[in-house]
This record gives C-alpha cells, sequence and structure tokens, in this order.
C-alpha cells in the first residue's frame, strides 16, 4: 500500500469511527459520516472495480437502515397511540437543551419536551410518564437500528480494505 493509501485509509477509518460515536452521542450525523467516509475511499482509493461493489453494499446497508430507523419506531408510537406532535415538542426542547447545557442538554430536552407535551396532552402528569417511556423506548429502538446499519457499513469497508 503506498503512503497516500495509507492516509486515506487511516483518514476513512477515523472518520468511521467519529461516525459509529456520533450515532450513538447524538452530535454529529453518525451514519451519514461513516457513509460519507466509504464514499471518500471509494473515489480515492486505488482498490479496482471491488471498492464499488463496496460503496454499493454501503449505500445498500445505510439506506436500509434510514427506512427502518423511521418506519419501525414511528409505527411502535402509532400503536401506543403517541402523536407525532409529541416527538416535535421533544426535539424542539431538545435543541434549546443542547444550546442550554452543551451536550446532556440534547437527551434531557428530548426527555422533557416528550413529558411536557404528553403532560398538556393527558392533564395529569402521572399519565404522561408512560407515555414519555414509550417514545423513549422507540426512540432507543431507532438508535439501535442506525447503530446496526453503522456497523454494518464500517464491516463492509474494512472487508474490502483488507481483501483490496
Amino acid at each position: 500500500m503506498w503512503p497516500v493509501e495509507t492516509t486515506l485509509v487511516t483518514l476513512c477509518a477515523i472518520a468511521m469511527v467519529v461516525g459509529l460515536v456520533g450515532i450513538v452521542v447524538p452530535i454529529l450525523p453518525g451514519l451519514l459520516l461513516s457513509y460519507g467516509a466509504v464514499l471518500v475511499w471509494a473515489i480515492f482509493a486505488d482498490a479496482g472495480w471491488g471498492k464499488w461493489l463496496v460503496l454499493g453494499l454501503a449505500t445498500l446497508w445505510a439506506l436500509i437502515g434510514t427506512v427502518v430507523k423511521y418506519a419501525w419506531p414511528g409505527r411502535r408510537m402509532k400503536r401506543a397511540g403517541i402523536p407525532n406532535w409529541t416527538l416535535l415538542a421533544g426535539v424542539a426542547v431538545g435543541i434549546v437543551g443542547f444550546f442550554v447545557i452543551p451536550f446532556v442538554g440534547l437527551p434531557l430536552g428530548f426527555v422533557a419536551g416528550i413529558w411536557l407535551a404528553e403532560w398538556q396532552r393527558h392533564g395529569d402528569a402521572k399519565k404522561a410518564w408512560p407515555s414519555t417511556v414509550e417514545a423513549l423506548k422507540a426512540t432507543g429502538l431507532s438508535m439501535l437500528v442506525e447503530l446496526a446499519a453503522g456497523i454494518l457499513v464500517a464491516l463492509t469497508w474494512v472487508a474490502g480494505v483488507l481483501v483490496a
């Protein structure tokens, strides 16, 4: 492997790891960053035609992960009777929380926003908590789906680098 190729692989590996961390710590667009690392590698690496196969598989994993990330938890929340505006309230308060208390404010604000929206909807603080827990479970499921897709993208890329 040429020095330029080693640098490219190293930078893409760093971007891949940062992307996977970004999925768990929602500061960066994790799956997009991981996929972008594969795309950059495929464009600039001297890895033959196999790099395009790796990019194709990574694209497939990223697309499937993105679709399932939204569809599966969304259906779960609809079954629990949680309206979409509750999630929007959680996101809005989470964004405000991120700027008020960096990093930890995002998840804390998200939980607080969901709870406040459900409290307003039900008119009772105790009735708001089960909906909040269900929304958090759905959000956790969404994060796990995205993480699984990110890991599949990373493993596909690692296999491509090793074979090339």
